[in-house]
């Protein structure tokens, strides 16, 4: 069996690579092609060309780029149609993934499989029946997509998210991590940025805005900041003028595991974080780290998605869980002044997050069946359903 893949961004790589994982385990000898990042290449991919040169996020950020990018899209779908493989899947980034969708189906039948379903219940609703036009089948994360990809014709697959599956640090382990960079019993505060260059240069000026306000309140307050490898440079060139230097734990040099064992431990030593919104509030939760979420972007691109909004909040642990207990700072009241008397409330008492946190990762799937091996059951059952 061959399988061709895309991934954009780090998160999808997580997703890419857990599926490979369950693939390769119920049907020996399956080969891939395609783009992707450290996680899917460690399965055996060679990716096309560097995974972070579509990690590119907001309409004023993608338009300088959108030529490069075009140009990617062309050569992903041609050698797409020159793999012939089995299935093409294609994981989250959209804006790339179904133009290439798209060339590859007006010109083959290739089945196309799409990881990570468009969340169209939170705005641009009609992104449903478009995709339908170049999509055979969808995995979800969330439990409560299906119905909106199944109304427009496509089959629907709840797979769960692969954070559930992802080892935690042990207890042995945090006090190693606090003990080996100094730390002891104090406060300590994990810093998320992102992983993309454009949002690190946005949010780590007001992050460290953030942080001397904290350090003014509570002296003995510690930072950590785990980088993502394609932007460990620029956090540390940004961090320079922090108040106070932060530990950054730099992936690049480092033996993969060792690095995913120093982020675990951050995460889950951690008191409290500031982190952007996405993914990794799910991370945050599956460590039980209370959190507050804040992210900035250009005011073209907020004008827009603030206005498409078809919900109150973006942070995930909110939308599953239906509460409202993370705080989060967008746009516009992306305040340093505003944010840090939220993350010391929650650095106080973190009480009012723990059921949402855990409610969460029940619905997600934590005690099933790991999302990547479901992701590979589904993705089988619709090409044996297609003959």
């Amino acid at each position: 069996m061959k399988v061709f893949l895309i991934a954009g961004e780090l998160s999808g790589d997580r997703l890419g690579g857990a599926l490979m994982e369950g693939l390769k385990e119920l049907v020996p000898g399956v080969t891939f092609e395609g783009v992707g990042g450290p996680l899917m290449q460690a399965q055996g991919l060679q990716s096309l060309f560097p995974m972070d040169e579509l990690s590119v996020m907001g309409i004023a950020e993608v338009l300088p780029k959108y030529r490069h990018l075009k140009r990617r899209m062309h050569q992903t779908a041609e050698a797409v149609l020159a793999a012939k493989p089995d299935v093409l899947i294609t994981i989250d980034s959209p804006d790339f993934c179904l133009r290439v969708a798209k060339e590859v189906k007006a010109a083959s039948n290739i089945r196309t499989v799409h990881y990570v379903a468009p969340s169209v219940w939170a705005w641009r609703p009609k992104r449903a029946a478009k995709m339908a036009r170049v999509i055979d089948q969808v995995l979800a994360l969330l439990p409560f997509e299906p119905p909106y990809m199944e109304a427009e014709g496509m089959r629907c697959d709840f797979v769960g998210h692969p954070v559930v599956a992802e080892p935690v640090a042990s207890d042995d382990e945090v006090a190693a991590f606090r003990a080996d960079h100094g730390i002891g019993d104090a406060p300590l505060l994990l810093v998320l940025p992102g992983s993309r260059r454009g949002e690190v240069g946005r949010l780590m000026p007001g992050f460290g805005e953030v942080v001397a306000r904290l350090v003014a309140e509570t002296p003995d307050l510690r930072v950590v900041l785990p980088a993502a490898a394609p932007v460990a440079g620029l956090v540390r060139e940004k961090a320079a003028v922090w108040a106070v230097a932060p530990i950054i734990l730099d992936p690049n040099g480092m033996p993969t595991d060792a690095a995913l064992t120093a982020k675990r431990a951050a995460f889950r030593a951690a008191d409290v974080a500031l982190a952007a919104s996405g993914t990794v509030s799910l991370e945050l939760a599956a460590n039980a780290t209370p959190m507050v979420i804040a992210y900035d972007m250009s005011w073209l691109s907020w004008q827009i998605m603030s206005r498409a909004a078809l919900i109150d909040t973006v942070t995930l642990v909110n939308l599953v869980s239906e509460t409202r207990d993370i705080p989060e700072f967008l746009g516009p009241a992306f305040k340093p002044e505003d944010i840090a008397p939220a993350v010391l409330q929650v650095l106080k008492d973190p009480s009012a997050q723990v059921g949402p946190m855990n409610v969460t990762m029940q619905r997600i799937g934590r005690g099933a069946e790991r999302p990547g091996l479901r992701a590979a059951r589904a993705v089988l059952d619709g090409v044996r359903d297609r003959g």
